[in-house]
Protein backbone atom coordinates (compact mmCIF):
# COMPACT_ATOMS: atom_id res chain seq x y z
CA UNK A 1 0.00 0.00 0.00
CA UNK A 2 1.33 3.50 -0.89
CA UNK A 3 1.92 6.14 1.99
CA UNK A 4 1.26 9.42 1.89
CA UNK A 5 1.33 12.75 4.44
CA UNK A 6 -0.74 16.29 3.84
CA UNK A 7 0.93 19.21 4.72
CA UNK A 8 -1.82 21.58 5.08
CA UNK A 9 -2.27 24.33 7.43
CA UNK A 10 -6.04 25.20 6.42
CA UNK A 11 -7.63 22.69 8.55
CA UNK A 12 -10.90 22.15 6.20
CA UNK A 13 -8.86 22.06 3.45
CA UNK A 14 -6.84 19.10 4.62
CA UNK A 15 -9.86 17.04 5.95
CA UNK A 16 -11.47 17.31 2.40
CA UNK A 17 -8.35 16.04 0.79
CA UNK A 18 -7.86 13.44 3.43
CA UNK A 19 -11.32 12.27 2.92
CA UNK A 20 -11.23 12.22 -0.58
CA UNK A 21 -7.53 10.12 -0.58
CA UNK A 22 -9.66 7.34 1.51
CA UNK A 23 -12.62 7.07 -0.34
CA UNK A 24 -10.96 7.19 -3.72
CA UNK A 25 -7.96 4.88 -3.81
CA UNK A 26 -5.99 2.35 -1.49
CA UNK A 27 -3.68 4.97 -0.56
CA UNK A 28 -3.20 5.01 3.56
CA UNK A 29 -2.65 8.53 4.82
CA UNK A 30 -0.26 8.17 7.93
CA UNK A 31 -0.08 11.79 8.66
CA UNK A 32 -0.76 15.75 8.28
CA UNK A 33 1.03 18.60 9.31
CA UNK A 34 0.29 22.10 9.25
CA UNK A 35 4.06 23.39 8.96
CA UNK A 36 6.34 22.44 6.81
CA UNK A 37 9.63 22.44 8.56
CA UNK A 38 7.80 19.93 10.99
CA UNK A 39 6.76 18.08 7.50
CA UNK A 40 10.44 18.35 7.20
CA UNK A 41 11.75 16.43 9.79
CA UNK A 42 9.55 13.96 9.95
CA UNK A 43 10.31 13.07 6.06
CA UNK A 44 13.88 12.91 6.91
CA UNK A 45 13.29 10.04 9.58
CA UNK A 46 10.20 8.42 7.64
CA UNK A 47 10.12 7.01 4.30
CA UNK A 48 6.64 7.86 2.52
CA UNK A 49 5.62 7.43 -1.73
CA UNK A 50 3.75 10.58 -1.91
CA UNK A 51 3.63 14.10 -0.32
CA UNK A 52 0.91 16.32 -1.05
CA UNK A 53 1.86 19.39 -0.50
CA UNK A 54 0.44 23.03 -0.09
CA UNK A 55 2.25 26.13 -1.16
CA UNK A 56 1.68 28.77 1.18
CA UNK A 57 2.42 27.37 4.42
CA UNK A 58 4.55 28.53 8.07
CA UNK A 59 7.91 27.93 8.57
CA UNK A 60 9.15 27.06 5.13
CA UNK A 61 7.00 27.16 2.08
CA UNK A 62 6.12 24.36 0.15
CA UNK A 63 8.62 25.10 -2.55
CA UNK A 64 11.22 25.35 -0.42
CA UNK A 65 10.46 22.35 1.28
CA UNK A 66 10.09 20.66 -1.95
CA UNK A 67 13.69 21.85 -3.42
CA UNK A 68 14.86 19.95 0.42
CA UNK A 69 12.71 16.76 -0.51
CA UNK A 70 14.04 16.29 -3.48
CA UNK A 71 17.48 15.80 -2.93
CA UNK A 72 16.28 12.46 -0.93
CA UNK A 73 17.85 9.39 -1.96
CA UNK A 74 14.46 8.44 -3.15
CA UNK A 75 12.07 11.33 -2.71
CA UNK A 76 8.34 10.74 -2.54
CA UNK A 77 6.38 12.21 -5.22
CA UNK A 78 4.93 15.79 -4.75
CA UNK A 79 1.59 16.87 -5.15
CA UNK A 80 1.39 20.28 -5.22
CA UNK A 81 -2.03 22.15 -3.74
CA UNK A 82 -2.30 25.59 -4.02
CA UNK A 83 -5.23 28.23 -5.08
CA UNK A 84 -2.62 30.05 -6.97
CA UNK A 85 -2.08 29.07 -10.27
CA UNK A 86 0.73 31.48 -11.10
CA UNK A 87 3.09 29.05 -9.21
CA UNK A 88 2.68 25.96 -12.03
CA UNK A 89 5.77 26.62 -14.18
CA UNK A 90 7.72 26.42 -10.99
CA UNK A 91 5.95 23.56 -9.68
CA UNK A 92 6.68 21.45 -12.35
CA UNK A 93 9.99 22.79 -12.87
CA UNK A 94 10.80 20.93 -9.82
CA UNK A 95 9.12 17.43 -11.72
CA UNK A 96 6.35 17.64 -9.65
CA UNK A 97 3.44 14.66 -9.66
CA UNK A 98 0.57 17.11 -10.45
CA UNK A 99 -1.02 20.17 -9.25
CA UNK A 100 -4.09 20.30 -7.60
CA UNK A 101 -5.95 23.68 -7.80
CA UNK A 102 -8.22 24.70 -4.72
CA UNK A 103 -11.04 25.10 -4.22
CA UNK A 104 -10.30 21.07 -5.00
CA UNK A 105 -12.30 19.25 -7.74
CA UNK A 106 -13.57 15.96 -6.80
CA UNK A 107 -13.17 14.23 -9.90
CA UNK A 108 -9.70 16.12 -10.48
CA UNK A 109 -8.70 14.19 -7.16
CA UNK A 110 -10.17 10.90 -8.35
CA UNK A 111 -8.08 10.94 -11.37
CA UNK A 112 -5.18 12.29 -10.07
CA UNK A 113 -5.03 9.41 -7.81
CA UNK A 114 -5.48 6.59 -10.55
CA UNK A 115 -2.70 8.04 -11.71
CA UNK A 116 -0.55 7.78 -8.45
CA UNK A 117 -1.82 4.06 -8.12
CA UNK A 118 -0.95 3.54 -12.07
CA UNK A 119 2.44 4.72 -11.81
CA UNK A 120 3.42 3.46 -8.55
CA UNK A 121 2.13 -0.22 -10.40
CA UNK A 122 4.41 0.27 -13.28
CA UNK A 123 7.43 1.18 -11.17
CA UNK A 124 7.42 -2.25 -9.48
CA UNK A 125 6.65 -3.69 -13.07
CA UNK A 126 9.84 -2.25 -14.22
CA UNK A 127 11.24 -4.29 -11.57
CA UNK A 128 9.52 -7.47 -12.14
CA UNK A 129 10.32 -7.60 -15.68
CA UNK A 130 12.48 -11.00 -16.40
CA UNK A 131 15.61 -10.52 -18.51
CA UNK A 132 14.30 -12.33 -21.33
CA UNK A 133 11.32 -10.27 -22.50
CA UNK A 134 13.86 -8.64 -24.80
CA UNK A 135 11.46 -6.98 -27.54
CA UNK A 136 9.05 -4.23 -27.62
CA UNK A 137 6.61 -3.62 -30.26
CA UNK A 138 7.08 -0.21 -31.88
CA UNK A 139 5.17 1.50 -35.03
CA UNK A 140 6.44 3.45 -37.92
CA UNK A 141 4.24 4.38 -41.04
CA UNK A 142 1.64 2.02 -40.30
CA UNK A 143 3.73 -0.68 -39.59
CA UNK A 144 4.83 -2.58 -36.38
CA UNK A 145 8.20 -3.43 -35.91
CA UNK A 146 8.85 -5.96 -33.10
CA UNK A 147 12.46 -4.17 -32.25
CA UNK A 148 14.85 -5.33 -29.80
CA UNK A 149 15.67 -3.75 -26.92
CA UNK A 150 18.87 -3.41 -27.22
CA UNK A 151 18.08 -1.76 -30.13
CA UNK A 152 16.46 1.42 -28.36
CA UNK A 153 19.28 4.37 -27.74
CA UNK A 154 16.75 6.73 -26.01
CA UNK A 155 13.13 7.71 -25.75
CA UNK A 156 11.64 11.25 -25.91
CA UNK A 157 8.37 12.05 -24.65
CA UNK A 158 5.81 13.64 -27.16
CA UNK A 159 2.36 14.76 -25.79
CA UNK A 160 0.62 11.50 -25.55
CA UNK A 161 2.93 9.28 -27.53
CA UNK A 162 6.89 8.70 -26.92
CA UNK A 163 8.95 8.68 -29.47
CA UNK A 164 12.10 6.02 -29.29
CA UNK A 165 15.14 6.21 -31.09
CA UNK A 166 16.76 3.23 -32.26
CA UNK A 167 19.41 1.88 -34.38
CA UNK A 168 17.07 1.62 -37.23
CA UNK A 169 15.28 5.16 -37.02
CA UNK A 170 13.12 6.36 -34.27
CA UNK A 171 9.63 5.09 -34.09
CA UNK A 172 6.54 5.43 -31.90
CA UNK A 173 5.57 3.67 -28.92
CA UNK A 174 1.62 4.55 -28.94
CA UNK A 175 2.00 5.08 -24.93
CA UNK A 176 3.66 7.41 -22.49
CA UNK A 177 6.80 7.56 -21.34
CA UNK A 178 6.04 5.53 -18.06
CA UNK A 179 4.63 3.06 -19.47
CA UNK A 180 7.22 2.31 -21.93
CA UNK A 181 9.74 2.23 -18.97
CA UNK A 182 7.65 -0.22 -17.22
CA UNK A 183 8.39 -2.50 -20.20
CA UNK A 184 12.06 -2.27 -20.48
CA UNK A 185 14.68 -3.80 -18.16
CA UNK A 186 15.60 -1.47 -15.38
CA UNK A 187 19.06 -2.00 -15.04
CA UNK A 188 19.48 -0.97 -18.33
CA UNK A 189 17.58 1.90 -18.63
CA UNK A 190 17.05 4.74 -16.41
CA UNK A 191 14.60 7.74 -16.57
CA UNK A 192 17.01 10.43 -16.18
CA UNK A 193 14.15 13.38 -17.14
CA UNK A 194 10.33 13.36 -16.80
CA UNK A 195 10.03 13.68 -20.68
CA UNK A 196 13.27 11.00 -21.53
CA UNK A 197 14.84 7.50 -20.66
CA UNK A 198 18.22 6.62 -21.88
CA UNK A 199 20.09 3.23 -22.50
CA UNK A 200 22.41 3.90 -20.21
CA UNK A 201 24.54 1.21 -22.17
CA UNK A 202 24.91 3.74 -24.70
CA UNK A 203 26.36 6.37 -22.93
CA UNK A 204 29.83 7.86 -24.16
CA UNK A 205 30.11 11.45 -22.14
CA UNK A 206 28.57 13.03 -18.88
CA UNK A 207 28.77 16.71 -19.44
CA UNK A 208 28.61 18.72 -16.69
CA UNK A 209 25.85 21.20 -16.56
CA UNK A 210 23.72 24.09 -14.91
CA UNK A 211 22.52 23.70 -11.34
CA UNK A 212 24.90 20.31 -10.84
CA UNK A 213 23.13 18.35 -13.37
CA UNK A 214 24.42 16.50 -16.23
CA UNK A 215 23.97 16.36 -19.92
CA UNK A 216 24.06 12.84 -21.53
CA UNK A 217 26.34 12.90 -25.20
CA UNK A 218 25.16 9.34 -26.61
CA UNK A 219 26.58 7.65 -28.80
CA UNK A 220 26.58 8.17 -32.56
CA UNK A 221 23.38 10.83 -31.59
CA UNK A 222 23.86 14.47 -32.21
CA UNK A 223 20.87 15.21 -29.69
CA UNK A 224 22.06 15.52 -25.58
CA UNK A 225 19.64 14.33 -23.50
CA UNK A 226 20.12 16.19 -19.59
CA UNK A 227 19.44 14.51 -16.49
CA UNK A 228 16.81 16.23 -14.44
CA UNK A 229 18.53 17.74 -11.01
CA UNK A 230 16.07 15.44 -8.86
CA UNK A 231 17.37 12.04 -10.49
CA UNK A 232 21.18 12.62 -9.95
CA UNK A 233 21.77 10.90 -6.79
CA UNK A 234 20.41 8.04 -8.40
CA UNK A 235 21.98 8.34 -11.92
CA UNK A 236 25.58 9.12 -9.95
CA UNK A 237 25.13 5.76 -8.12
CA UNK A 238 23.84 3.60 -11.06
CA UNK A 239 26.64 5.13 -12.84
CA UNK A 240 28.98 4.28 -10.25
CA UNK A 241 30.00 8.22 -9.59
Amino acid sequence: MLKAIIVEDEYLACEELNYLINTYSNIEVVDTFDDGLEAFKYLQSTTVDIVFLDINIPSINGMLLARNIHQFAQPPQIVFTTAYKEHAVEAFALEAFDYLLKPIDEKRVQRLLIKLEAHAASLLATEEIPESARTINLSRDNRIRVTPIDEIIYAEAQEKITEVHTDNGIYIAPYNISELISKLPVKQFFRCHRSYCVNLQRIEEIIPWANSTYLLKIREQEKKVPVSRGNIKVFRKMMGL
